[in-house]
């Protein structure tokens, strides 16, 4: 299971003042993740590629959490998670 504490220390994040948003971002990462795989993303049986791409995931939405930024190029998902993911990609037809 990915807590909150690794969340945070994913994020370098010492403090409690985000905790909520932290746990937030970091549901809709597995939810997302769970869905993409068509797994349980939180699982303690989850291979590690998929739990670094939760926390990925997680950050990305916790450091962007506008759907436009200024002066910085953006892509819809972090550099490098669908790489993590492509062997547990669950095909839908």
């Amino acid at each position: 299971m990915i807590t909150l504490d690794q969340a945070k220390a994913h994020l370098n994040i010492t403090t409690d003042l985000d905790d909520a948003l932290i746990q937030g971002k970091l549901d809709a990462a597995k939810a997302w993740v769970g869905s993409y795989t068509a797994s349980d993303a939180d699982a303690d049986t989850a291979p590690a590629p998929v739990r670094e791409a939760v926390l990925m995931l997680t950050a990305n939405l916790y450091e962007n959490r506008e759907a436009s930024l200024v002066g910085v190029t953006a892509q819809a998902l972090p550099f490098g998670l669908l790489d993590l993911l492509a062997p547990y990609r669950a095909f839908a037809f």
